[in-house]
């Protein structure tokens, strides 16, 4: 996927609203990436500032008042469901 104007906008904004960590503007631009494609799921080990359900509700609020849909972020286990189903 490419890193377009508008996701190094969107991770740029993540960072200065203090949504996402300065030291985690990687994370942040993963995040603007899959949101400015329109991905149904971002798939992450990253607990601490990608899957983490507190920061999402935040990028998520943000990016709902811009007209933007945050892709469903989980691990790759989460995503598979549990093996004794």
């Amino acid at each position: 996927m490419d890193i377009t104007a508008q996701s190094l906008e969107l991770a740029k904004e993540l960072v200065a609203r203090g949504i996402v960590p300065l030291k985690a503007s990687e994370d942040a631009l993963h995040i603007a990436v899959a949101t400015v494609h329109v991905m149904d799921y971002l798939l992450t080990w990253n607990c601490r500032h990608i899957a983490n359900p507190e920061i999402q509700a935040r990028i998520a609020e943000h990016f709902r008042l811009k007209g933007l849909f945050l892709p469903f972020i989980c691990t790759p286990d989460e995503l598979q469901g549990d093996d004794d189903e």
